[in-house]
């Protein structure tokens, strides 16, 4: 068997408090396709930036066999120096290699290759940065979060582009179904230590969640011990020396056991601060219009035509497309920060809105956190209405108190993410929106995100690129399908994937920049007269749920008919009361759906009905 391309072991690392790495050990064979799994500030960059010779070990091994080729991805890219960003890739190839490669990546990330590199968004940047590791095909690709700033279909490509890679893969992402996708085994390094077992994403954190509770029962049984021992010691210090002494120096042992254990870091605590309940109809758009004027006096570019929805108290809205689709722009026009240029928009009474934007506002870099939670007044967060000591909230979110006085700028991007959305919970609201909100963020606080967004009582708007989040968390989508155009679908985004036959597709510019050839200018449409027709058919959405819902009533009595029949048994509670109250339970949910569902059925049939008046 030959041996593994890399190796590390017994990797130490500190940066003055706690150790960050101790005892750290991977190793990565031909072929691996290895996800690396933690908390955000477990120290998985630095692992990763250890493995690729970019910094250096306090105590600790790292072997790489002879003539092997390793590329690492950083999460911020320097791309100084270059003159363009095609320049910057292929300087990154051997003499050997083709610098097609390189334009043809370049391109399928959205790029043409004659970018300045100064003038380049982080995202852009961290594309370009992504096409230089990829273009030479090296053994060994070390990739840091490779999906931030794609889209979509730049997810979809780089999943395809992966699978099909001779180079071992070592992938950190917070992107569940990507690491699912990609992944053989996983390495979760927790509290300085990397276990590797021979597991996919899919299968790992299920087994994570069994280590996770062993350990609490081995903490709790030394904890009891130890109690023991201390009992014994006040009590039972008596008769015979050696013996005592003995005991004495085991419960020391036992002591500094339990101190030398690092407990598994703590969980954030999201809360969200609700305002007054909002109008039962929080946004009405009728035939909605919005374009902008073209940078070089060309003709204005369509962002949305011709786009009818209702959204109602309590939906969950998710908004996916390329990017440069228009996403922020509907959401704009939907919250009322944007004026259609025709159509008729209507908001709700009483709405509280909260916006986490996908810039992450931009907070001054040299404001320290403390004063970044507080908003500069003191030492105090008002949140649901009761007034907190700024460091008791910094601690729901996973903030120390020494982090208290650290500039903004010194933060992670795991930490400003966090940052972020403790500041916008803390503000009372009925509605909130979400640009881009899983952004740097780990899967821990990934999972409490969307537990807050499922027990929310108000509206939430989400912009993501994210599969299993919008299918975790949404229950209506917008989806992008040709410049200007907007579909609505019923359910998430794997829903909206079987409804439509596919997954959201690149923008035309971006589809043909990956052939090689200029991109079709878009021409506008003409925009109607402000009073536009009333629109003449349903949605997709409301079809297809015209089409179900008569089964799924039926459905639903034949299903209370049946659980009714077997209350019918008077002796059930006596002979099995856990099946009657099962069964009970279960008749109240089925009637709720058959309400639910005969309401529906006849608000869509009434509207039918107008629009054949109309």
């Amino acid at each position: 068997m030959p041996a593994p391309l890399l190796v590390l072991q017994d990797v130490h690392l500190s940066f003055g408090g706690p150790p960050l790495l101790a005892g750290a050990a991977l190793a990565v064979e031909e072929r691996a396709r290895l996800c690396l799994v933690g908390r955000n500030g477990s120290g998985k960059s630095t692992l990763l930036k250890i493995a690729g010779g970019l910094v250096e070990a306090e105590r600790g091994e790292r072997v790489v066999r002879q003539g092997v080729a390793i590329r690492y991805l950083p999460q911020e890219p320097d791309l100084s120096g270059h003159a363009s960003t095609l320049d910057y890739v292929t300087e990154g190839l051997d003499d050997d290699e083709d610098p097609y490669r390189a334009r043809y990546l370049l391109e399928r990330l959205g790029l043409t290759g004659e970018e300045n590199p100064a003038t380049l968004s982080g995202g852009e940047q961290r594309r370009v940065a992504l096409a230089r590791v990829l273009a030479p095909e090296p053994d060994v690709l070390l990739l840091d979060e490779p999906t931030n700033h794609l889209d979509l279909p730049g997810i979809a490509w780089l999943e395809s582009e992966l699978a099909g890679s001779r180079s071992a893969l070592v992938l950190i992402s917070h992107d569940r179904r990507f690491l699912t996708v990609l992944s053989r085994s996983t390495a979760w390094l927790d509290r300085g230590i990397v276990r590797t077992v021979e597991k996919s994403f899919g299968e790992f954190e299920p087994w994570r969640d069994e280590m996770l509770e062993l350990e609490e029962r081995e903490a709790h049984k030394l904890d009891r011990k130890i109690a023991r021992e201390q009992d014994w010691i006040v009590h039972g210090v008596s008769g015979r020396r050696k013996r005592n002494v003995r005991r004495v120096a085991q419960l020391q042992a036992l002591r500094d056991e339990r101190k030398n254990r690092r407990r598994a870091q703590g969980t954030v605590n999201l809360a969200v601060t609700e305002a007054e309940q909002s109008a039962k109809l929080i946004v009405e758009a009728e035939n909605v219009f919005k374009s902008f004027a073209a940078p070089d006096g060309g003709a204005p570019r369509t962002i949305v035509k011709d786009f009818s929805i209702r959204v109602m108290r309590g939906e969950r809205v998710g908004i996916v497309g390329p990017n440069g689709a228009g996403k922020t722009t509907l959401v704009n026009l939907l919250t009322g920060m944007l004026a259609p240029d025709a159509g008729k928009l209507r908001l709700g009474e009483n709405l509280r809105m909260v916006t986490l934007d996908q810039g992450r506002e931009d907070l001054d870099p040299e404001l320290q956190l403390r004063d970044a939670l507080t908003r500069g007044h003191g030492d105090v967060v008002e949140v649901g209405g009761v007034r907190r000591h700024v460091i008791g909230y910094m601690k729901d979110f996973l903030f120390t108190p020494e982090q208290a006085k650290t500039p903004v700028g010194a933060l992670s991007g795991g930490e400003r993410g966090r940052l972020m959305l403790a500041r916008a919970l803390a503000l009372p609201s009925n509605v909130l929106v979400l640009d881009e909100p899983t952004n740097d963020l780990d899967l821990e606080t990934l999972d409490l995100l969307q537990e807050m967004i499922a027990d929310y009582p108000g509206t939430v708007i989400l912009v993501s690129h994210d599969r299993d989040f919008l299918d975790r968390t949404v229950d209506v989508v917008i989806a992008w399908e040709s410049p200007g155009e907007w579909q609505v679908y019923a359910g998430g985004y794997s829903d909206m994937v079987a409804q439509r036959g596919a997954g959201v597709v690149a923008s035309e510019a971006k589809a043909t920049a990956a052939v090689a050839k200029p991109a079709k200018p878009e021409t506008a449409d003409a925009p109607p007269p402000l009073a536009a027709p009333k629109k003449v058919k349903l949605t997709f959405a409301q079809t297809h749920a015209m089409k179900t819902l008569p089964a799924r009533m039926e459905q639903l009595e034949a299903d209370i008919a049946r659980l009714q029949a077997r209350l019918d048994d008077g002796s059930l509670f006596a002979k099995d009361r856990a099946k009657f109250e099962a069964t009970t339970a279960a008749l109240a949910k089925a009637q709720a759906d058959l309400d639910a569902a005969e309401h529906q059925w006849l608000e869509l049939e009434l509207l039918k009905e107008e629009m054949k008046v109309s």
